[in-house]
């Protein structure tokens, strides 16, 4: 997906004013001698931005306004290092509504559905940005936040909520409660808008049809408005960016070369209207690839594979590189587990050890299920790992992200 002449002529204007204010970036355009772009070479020639040199700019530094316009400010969820703080203009706030009103549509969601929105609100951007697009749509809001599982449910029931809006873990959570108290037959929900973590395809089908619900995987992050920036159709063949507002690149991680549609590397986002904070050229570390072609629902809005994993949360253990999506991938050929997994990684004895905890019930064999998940985990990637087997439901279900790797080599 080559960069077209409109998007680089948005990009030449945002050039521009990040050049004219005390935004990083624009130091570094100006160290680099760059006053424009005009080409798609100039476009390439652009340097990439990562969010250490965000987090370098806390407070205000990614600012490209003076402060009066700064209308609202979010900040990334992360939980260590500097926050990363993204100033809003009365602009920006408006076109993300309008991206997530257009989220909304494509799902098939109309004025007449009631949405309950479970992420949170406050400084991270996912709540208030589910709620923008809904009103904006004209649909009824449902702002529960996230948390408060009985009332969330008695809401969902008492309001016939039609959509429900979730991180992967929260919309498990919540399933598994709904079979718990067998109260599916009270619940309206027709549609599940999914985001915020990668999910795999067994947890996948465990709310689609825990549920009973059309999954739509949604996508975004906070340095580049917020989830809104695209989301998958009624055909699920990948996710819709959209390239109105935002132009996505995929890089290969290590050399930084642009690579073509169609081949798996990491995204990188350039914001093409962004008036608080434009990015130019965002290594996002998300892993997915475009998919060439056109989609059956004839929009022309490019897409994305769903996130497989991110270029940094590499694991090297026994000098083998390993990804959490490769485990996940072993533990779903056997249908005797979970959905639900965990990786703690230790030091002992002067060796790196990996226990993996899974989940199933008491009708196996539980030794035997190890042996087998120990084996073939082995072959896949070189060392075996201890597979600890716990009953159903033992593993933690969040409200939020689900963090299923624990490093303690490093405590």
């Amino acid at each position: 997906m080559q960069i077209n002449e409109t998007q680089l002529k948005q990009v030449d204007a945002q050039v521009k004013r990040l050049l004219d204010s005390n935004h990083f970036y624009g130091a570094r355009l100006r160290e680099a001698g760059i006053t424009g772009v005009s080409s798609t070479d100039d476009f390439l020639a652009l340097p990439f931005c990562e969010k250490e040199d965000l987090r370098e700019a806390y407070p205000l530094g990614l600012s490209a306004v003076p402060e009066r316009e700064i209308v609202r400010i979010h900040s990334s969820s992360g939980t260590t290092g500097t926050p990363v703080i993204i100033p809003y203009t009365h602009k920006d706030v408006d076109d993300w509504a309008i991206q997530f009103a257009r989220c909304f549509e494509y799902a098939g969601i109309t004025p007449a559905d009631r949405i309950q929105i479970t992420p949170g609100y406050g400084l991270w951007t996912a709540g208030i940005g589910f709620q923008a697009g809904c009103e904006l749509l004209g649909a009824m809001a449902i702002p529960m936040g996230p948390g408060n599982t009985d009332r969330q449910l008695q809401f969902m029931i008492d309001m016939k909520s039609t959509v429900l809006c979730a991180t992967s873990s929260y919309a498990l959570l919540l399933a598994e409660e709904i079979e718990r108290r067998d109260v599916k037959d009270k619940i309206c929900l027709e549609r599940g808008i999914i985001g915020s973590e990668r999910w795999g395809e067994k947890m996948r089908n465990r709310i689609k049809n825990e549920l009973g619900v059309k999954i739509y995987d949604i996508y975004g992050l906070t340095e580049i408005y917020g989830p809104g920036i695209g989301i998958s159709c009624e055909y699920d063949v990948g996710m819709h960016i959209w390239d109105d507002f935002v132009y996505c690149e995929i890089i290969d991680p290590e050399t930084e070369e642009v690579l073509p549609d169609g081949e798996w590397g990491e995204i990188v986002l350039t914001t093409l209207v962004k008036e608080g904070a434009p990015l130019i050229r965002f290594r996002t570390h998300d892993l997915s690839r475009i998919i060439p072609g056109d989609c059956p629902c004839g929009s022309h809005h490019p897409r994305v594979e769903a996130i497989s994993g991110r270029s940094d949360d590499m694991m090297k253990i026994k000098g083998v590189n390993v990804f959490p999506k490769q485990i996940e991938e072993v533990l779903q050929t056997f249908p005797e587990l979970s959905s639900e997994f965990q990786i703690r990684i230790s030091h002992l004895d002067g060796r790196d050890t990996m226990r993996i905890y899974v989940e199933t019930n008491g009708s196996v064999d539980w030794n035997d299920l190890r042996a087998r998940v120990a084996q073939r985990i082995r072959s896949k990637l070189g060392f075996t790992p201890l597979v600890k087997i716990v009953e159903l439901g033992v593993l933690p279900r969040s409200e939020k992200k689900t963090k299923r790797v624990f490093d303690e080599r490093h405590r």
